[in-house]
């Protein structure tokens, strides 16, 4: 299969592909008479991998640190899918990187719910003052007795 056809069955772009090998997510593939690439059945499930490891939040950095394990997890790809939360612990292929990206995410997560509650906070102090204000000026134009 062609680069282009490849590309278009897992969702992505045949530059997206390149840009896989040239990080070595993805071992070059085959090549036909021509020198274009030639993609089979087992490289179009290491991609399928690939892109559910991006989609779930995991980068190309992250994905580069496991590559050699990625085919592993073409092989049987329930790991990289799975909802049980202790599969990890159990030596699930990449688990260090999954345990690191979870944590940089919870750091992300607490960093803008303080960020979310700062603003909210000058929100309420504004809301207050501007009260005050219109309680003030209320009491500046009352009609006099």
């Amino acid at each position: 299969m062609r680069i282009g056809d490849a590309a278009a069955e897992v969702g992505t772009t045949p530059r997206a592909l390149r840009f896989y090998e040239q990080r070595g997510l993805l071992p070059p593939p085959r090549r036909t008479g021509a020198g274009q690439r030639d993609y089979g059945p087992a490289e179009l499930a290491l991609l399928q991998v690939i892109r559910r490891l991006l989609t779930l939040g995991l980068t190309v950095s992250d994905l580069a640190a496991i590559a050699d394990r990625l085919p592993l997890l073409a092989a049987d790809p329930r790991p990289c899918g799975t909802t049980d939360p202790g599969a990890a612990r159990r030596g699930a292929v990449g688990a260090p990187v999954v345990e690191r990206r979870i944590a940089l995410l919870d750091a992300e997560i607490a960093r803008l719910s303080r960020l979310r509650d700062a603003l909210r906070a000058g929100l309420d102090g504004e809301a207050a003052e501007a009260a005050e204000a219109a309680r003030e000026d209320v009491s500046a134009v009352s009609p006099v007795s």
